[in-house]
């Protein structure tokens, strides 16, 4: 732990789409600007290292606190969820678990979809918030880097991640079984952030016979991407005309609220609507519309089994992996931990010989003092250097046998 820790322990409190569906995620689902306040207020109350990770599939605050209500008490002052909803179904790690948690999430091994790696840009991205923020210290940037290159290992190593299956490219598959090339749909893209982006740019790719319109509330946004993947790109005021017109329907917004209502759809047309914003950007009640089919992320995920069954056989090589950086980081904490022990150490030594060398110099007058301190000071290297090396083999060990060397030494550390 950090020394300003004040004997806080690292949590990682959040719920995911193993117990929680998308209506509940939809309910602590933060936006950009809830996030900022979430880490503004964190630091107000003393929780001075902390990351948020909010994303379609799951809702994580990570970071040290006193106890981890404190943090699921920022989640739901913050979003639309409540404590007792939360209870439900949550989960909550501590420090080790907390530590290997993240690092499994970097690999894709508990993504909704198995090998999905936009978990990792997200993950980058909620890092950069929090260190904008000024709320990451040592632990979390050390485990921050050490989890993405477990991701790295395990995307170059295995092939967890083959036939990528990605929520944007589930969607295009499911378009691709229901829609034959010979009878070319309208399709429209709505919402253009990280997975918008990447579903126009699936859809540019995979489903070439289709006529494909995109639409983003920053036009900008919209006019650059369009000229990249060569579509057609309308201004945000004609919304409500191109969702009239169009067969298939992408909503990828990031909005708190439906943008996509009732009142938009046609009423003469059958129509596909493909919702994969978390809160769902597609008002339920278009559900009640005969002829409208609506898909989300939830549904999505059901459409890859093949895929996943392949991807499952990677995973004991993707937990060696993860064993791997487990071990890297905690050598790391470990060493950290017990630095301020052996530079203590090496003083309290070093102390013992000049008193030692100083008193043999008053008996003994053609004692070498430069020889003899040169041969101490090895030995005390050599005293040293296997004190960290034990000290960094196991971390129960190591505290006790800090504890050791300052009861026999009297060391003065502070806990880093």
């Amino acid at each position: 732990m950090t020394k300003n820790s004040d004997c806080k322990k690292f949590y990682v409190i959040g719920l995911n789409y193993e117990k929680a569906d998308v209506v509940t995620r939809s309910n602590f689902s933060l936006s950009k600007d809830k996030q900022k306040q979430l880490l503004s207020e964190a630091k107000k109350i003393n929780i001075n290292s902390v990351v948020i990770l909010s994303t379609c599939n799951r809702i994580e605050i990570m970071g040290f606190a006193k106890h981890p209500f404190q943090l699921i008490s920022l989640l739901c002052k913050y979003s639309k969820g409540t404590v007792e909803e939360f209870a439900k179904v949550s989960y909550v790690f501590k420090n080790s678990d907390a530590a290997e948690h993240v690092i499994r999430i970097a690999t894709g091994i508990e993504s909704q979809i198995l090998g999905d790696y936009e978990i990792v840009g997200q993950l980058k991205d909620a890092f950069a918030m929090a260190k904008e923020a000024n709320t990451v210290n040592a632990y979390l940037e050390r485990l921050f880097n050490v989890s993405l290159h477990a991701s790295k290992e395990t995307k170059n190593r295995t092939s967890i991640s083959s036939g990528t299956t990605t929520v944007s490219y589930a969607a295009i598959q499911y378009i691709k079984d229901h829609y034959s090339k010979k009878n070319p749909k309208k399709i429209l893209v709505y919402g253009l952030g990280d997975i918008g982006q990447s579903t126009a740019r699936s859809c540019s790719e995979y489903l070439k016979a289709h006529e494909m319109t995109i639409i983003n509330r920053t036009e900008s946004i919209a006019k650059d991407l369009a000229k990249e993947i060569k579509v057609v790109m309308a201004p945000h005021k004609d919304l409500i005309d191109h969702v009239k017109a169009s067969d298939i329907i992408i909503v990828a917004t990031g909005a708190s609220n439906p943008t996509v209502t009732n009142e938009m759809i046609s009423g003469d047309k059958k129509q596909l609507i493909i919702d994969l914003s978390i809160p769902r950007n597609a008002d339920p009640a278009i559900n009640e519309r005969e002829g409208i089919n609506i898909i989300d992320v939830d549904i999505l995920s059901k459409k890859t089994k093949e895929t996943l069954e392949e991807r499952k056989k990677q995973i004991p090589l993707v937990e060696e992996i993860i064993d791997k950086y487990k071990s890297e980081f905690y050598e790391w904490l470990n060493f950290r931990r017990s630095t301020p022990a052996i530079n203590s150490l090496k003083k309290s030594l070093e102390i013992i010989q000049k008193d030692a060398i100083s008193s043999h110099s008053k008996k003994y007058e053609d004692v070498n003092a430069d020889l003899v301190e040169d041969v101490t000071s090895q030995m005390i290297n050599k005293i040293v250097s296997k004190f960290a090396m034990h000290l960094k083999s196991d971390n129960t060990q190591a505290n006790k046998s800090i504890k050791v060397m300052k009861d026999v030494f009297n060391l003065e550390t502070t806990e880093n």
